[in-house]
């Protein structure tokens, strides 16, 4: 009786701790998306107030692409030294250092608090995959989804919060409202800390690093696939709002729109890992995807407003799904979870630096053309390249590293 008590008392321990890193890892998957969409809807704020154009406007985006770049193959790296569960902590240490400077109403501060952001969330993209690989093997595509669904829906709920609040009050308390759940993560991760540690372990002897990475068609194709849906995503989160204003809608209301687009991501962020984790080939998934995005971005491109929200549910569908089996692509393309850091490290660098283009070029691109056309037939066209790139990715093959 003593035992079986014991034994009960055990499971029902063993359950609280599966539901606290649940929690945790929704917390910590707020932080890497709200600080990024705060931005899009008051960038006229932060413009009018400090002065800048519109390309450095969209450089405030940029800036944390750039620093993904530059961080990400440094990521595993440094978790091995310090231990997975400690660098996370202390990269929303820094995500919290960088939202508060940047929230402080001088151009200096904004755009080093935007660096330290950047190379905070840099940490939270490339080792959460692997650390799901390491911890719960079995469920990856689940807790990848319960992961992507939390960083859409704190998305959405970032740029539909951030004008109504930079409107009320100024912009810099709207952007220093990112600072609540950096905090709350930091307490729900605590108890990471205190448990079972996760190693990424050593390379292995014969790993040969990115040179295999580079040599292999599947890899440069996750590469493209990440690098390509964060162009959409972040160029969207700089600039859609900004190009429905231009079409006539109220600010307010175009703030909002962009919001629809992050909800309507949620169900696809948690439906596609589950389903990729158990097809064989990813290829279907991209067809679908690939429409919705043509069908989004057409609209945007025609300017039928009328159906704004028809546009922006298309391309939550398309983004939640893209980036979701993106994510994927790192543990079903790989062996073990040091090559799913690797093969993440390696795609987030160089994809992220092809995203850092969208939203700085866009911006550039408006204040040569003076018009949203060119930018709204680029997202039309890096559509069908994204197309051919998942297409490749989706094959049933694993990358030899």
């Amino acid at each position: 009786m003593k035992d079986m008590s014991h034994q009960k008392s055990k499971k029902i321990q063993l359950d609280s701790k599966v539901l606290l890193f649940v929690a945790s890892i929704v917390l910590l998957a707020t932080t890497l998306r709200t600080p990024l969409t705060l931005v899009g809807p008051i960038i006229s704020f932060i413009r009018d107030d400090l002065g800048i154009s519109n390309v450095l406007g969209g450089f405030l985006t940029t800036i944390p692409l750039l620093a993904f770049a530059v961080v990400s193959p440094f990521a595993p790296r440094i978790a091995r030294k310090f231990g997975m569960e400690w660098t996370l902590f202390y990269s929303v240490l820094l995500l919290s250092a960088g939202i508060l400077l940047r929230s402080f109403g001088t151009i200096t501060f904004l755009l080093i608090g935007t660096i330290l952001i950047g190379v905070a969330i840099s940490f939270g993209n490339v080792l959460i995959p692997s650390f799901f690989k390491m911890r719960y093997p079995l469920h990856i595509g689940l807790l990848t989804g319960i992961y992507t669904v939390s960083m859409n829906l704190s998305a959405g709920i970032g740029a539909g919060v951030s004008y109504p609040i930079a409107e009320a009050s100024n912009w810099q308390i709207a952007l220093a409202s990112g600072l609540v759940v950096a905090v709350a993560a930091l307490i729900f991760w605590i108890p990471q800390l205190r448990g079972e540690k996760v190693s990424l372990g050593e390379s292995s002897s014969d790993s040969k690093g990115w040179s295999s990475f580079i040599r292999s068609p599947i890899a440069i194709a996750v590469m493209l696939a990440m690098g390509l849906q964060s162009f959409f995503f972040y160029t969207t989160a700089a600039w859609i709002p900004e190009i429905y204003i231009a079409q006539g809608i109220d600010a307010s209301k175009a703030g909002w729109l962009f919001s629809v687009l992050q909800f309507f991501q949620i169900p696809m962020t948690f439906l596609t890992p589950i389903l990729a984790g158990k097809m064989a080939n990813q290829r279907p998934i991209v067809v679908v995807f690939t429409v919705f995005y043509l069908i989004g971005f057409t609209g945007v491109l025609m300017e039928w407003t009328d159906y704004a929200i028809v546009w922006m549910i298309c391309l939550g569908f398309a983004g939640g799904s893209s980036f979701s089996l993106a994510m994927m692509f790192f543990t079903l393309r790989t062996k073990t979870a040091y090559a799913a850091a690797e093969l993440s490290g390696f795609a987030q660098s160089i994809g992220y630096l092809l995203a850092a283009v969208g939203p700085i070029g866009f911006g550039l691109l408006k204040d040569i053309t003076g018009s949203w056309f060119i930018p709204n037939v680029i997202f039309v066209i890096t559509a069908i390249i994204l197309f051919i790139s998942a297409y490749i990715a989706g094959n049933n093959r694993i990358i030899d590293n």
